[in-house]
């Protein structure tokens, strides 16, 4: 489904050439706003993430969706929509500990399997889900595990 990427394939190529595939996938800016809405109403209702994610961004739920939104969006296609530092916003994030990236991604991993248009989607946005908690480690750890064990690198 992934179109061949040779070394003289642009960015702008590449690019487009994961819109193809996402959209054949069923994925767009529709299907990922639904996504989006459904996951974070479960972390807000789970009991353990809800109260980190309720003490970080409060009642700014209707502004914060939006920038995750575009987050993904961007993440997912590669428009470069989204300009933000999201690493300097998450660093400080001290209630936030290792083992809840295990629980974010079991989450999402759970939304997606009841939303996505096709079961292919599930393991395209799970492979970038991983790599977002992996990012956030990083950044907030100085690691790259995404179930709060020590990395073995």
């Amino acid at each position: 489904m992934t179109a061949e990427i040779s070394p003289k394939t642009t960015a702008a190529q590449r690019r487009q050439n994961i819109r193809e595939t996402a959209e054949a996938l069923g994925i767009n800016d529709a299907y990922i706003s639904v996504l989006i809405d459904t996951f974070y109403d479960r972390v807000r209702a789970h009991p353990i993430l809800g109260p980190i994610f309720d003490d970080a961004i409060g009642d700014q739920w209707d502004n914060h969706l939006p920038i995750i939104k575009t987050f993904w969006v961007s993440f997912i296609f590669g428009d470069g929509s989204y300009t933000r530092d999201m690493g300097a916003v998450h660093k400080n994030l001290t209630k936030v500990r290792p083992e809840h990236f295990a629980i974010w991604l079991e989450l999402f991993r759970a939304t997606l399997q009841e939303t996505a248009p096709k079961p292919e989607a599930i393991e395209f946005f799970m492979i970038r889900a991983e790599r977002v908690a992996q990012g956030l480690q990083t950044i907030m750890y100085g690691r790259r595990d995404v179930f709060g064990q020590k990395s073995k690198h």
